[in-house]
């Protein structure tokens, strides 16, 4: 057998793909497999079971594994599970903003309730929507945690507000999946996408909605809108075959499989509070360089990090990016327009310090700034 070289580290202080372990890495490197044998479904089922695991769902709660990015997975829920007399859709980032195209392709109503990207969600202004809304619009699809600028969404509060009014949720929690704690019940949640290459610290490729069975009850009396991205026949057909319909990305899978082998050993609050040493001296060393964060700190999700550079004599995102890039550093750009911002994430398979490495190299990028 031949020996696998892995490639030198690199820290990705990105919004994801994340940091990997080399277990996850190498749980690649298997026997090649067809994806419809035995061996393979027995993997499949595993992670489907183990899914649910990682938040408070409930007991008729089923994950769903998809083949494709985390995208893939919001434009499948949405898809399948979103009612004929459509939906109300939070927009408050650039990740809000595409669950509305999305709504809007598929031909749904919409009511767009647009907040700002970097304060907490008004309720008492959402209440006034789902008051006025039609009187048969009774789901709302939102993001978690919106990595346009870090905001961290109240779950809970505006979960148990559209309970109130018979509203049910639809949760994008691409990036707040296996670090912070969702209680699907309490939510009032649905359905729920998520990815393999965020806090799970997998691989890109695979994605899931873990999703109420009454929901895909509801779902199967509605024509379906997609062909590969139909959740109903997606779920069928795998609790029949114990297989995927379509081509399995096999060796994402089985990285996967790994990526929560490790979080069950961690623990989700275990993870949680890994990141959250790492965002400590993150966002302290980022306001001490003048670099202020886009949200308050007691709106943030304490994973990613948006901050407003604008007041740094000679910054310049691209110089920054290409510096760290160099220095085996992966940094993001804003996404605000007509603002000098940038996103740091301490997510992944990083400790705090790969973070006082980035810090100490900002040091020597923002001296050179100034000669």
């Amino acid at each position: 057998m031949s020996i696998v070289n892995l490639p030198s580290r690199r820290i990705l202080l990105t919004p994801g793909p994340a940091t990997t372990t080399d277990a996850v890495k190498l749980a690649q490197v298997v026997a090649d497999i067809c994806p419809r044998e035995p061996e393979f479904s027995a993997v499949l089922r595993s992670i489907v079971a183990d899914l649910p695991r990682l938040i408070d769902a409930p007991a008729d709660a089923r994950a769903v594994l998809l083949c494709g990015s985390g995208t893939a997975a919001v434009e499948a829920m949405i898809g399948s599970l979103a009612a004929s007399n459509g939906l109300i859709v939070v927009n408050n980032g650039a990740y809000g903003e595409r669950i509305l195209r999305m709504a809007t392709i598929l031909g749904l109503p919409v009511l767009e309730f647009r907040s700002d990207p970097a304060a907490a969600i008004d309720l008492a202004e959402l209440e006034t929507v789902l008051v006025e809304r039609p009187a048969d619009m009774a789901q709302l699809a939102i993001v978690h945690h919106e990595t346009t600028t870090g905001l961290l969404n109240d779950l809970p509060a505006i979960g148990a507000l559209c309970d109130r009014y018979n509203v049910e949720l639809l949760v994008d929690a691409m990036s707040s999946f296996a670090a912070i704690p969702i209680d699907m019940t309490a939510c009032n949640i649905a359905g729920l996408a998520a990815s393999a290459n965020k806090n799970l610290q997998g691989m890109a490729g695979a994605s899931f909605v873990i999703v109420r069975t009454a929901a895909l009850a509801r779902a199967k009396l509605r024509p379906p809108r997609s062909l590969y991205l139909d959740l109903v026949a997606e779920h069928d057909y795998f609790h029949a075959q114990g297989q995927m319909r379509f081509t399995a990305p096999v060796q994402t899978l089985y990285a996967l499989r790994r990526a929560i082998d490790e979080i069950l050993a961690e623990s989700v609050t275990g993870r949680r509070r890994r990141y959250d040493e790492s965002w400590a001296i993150l966002i302290d060393g980022l306001e001490s360089r003048g670099f202020l964060p886009i949200v308050p700190r007691e709106r943030q999700s304490r994973l990613i990090t948006a901050v407003d550079a604008s007041a740094i004599p000679g910054f310049v995102f691209e110089h920054l990016h290409d510096y760290m890039f160099a220095r085996g550093i992966t940094i993001y750009p804003g996404k605000l327009s007509g603002r000098e911002t940038f996103r740091i994430a301490n997510i992944g398979a990083i400790d705090l310090h790969d973070i006082e490495q980035f810090l100490a190299h900002l040091d020597a990028f923002l001296i050179s700034c100034r000669k």
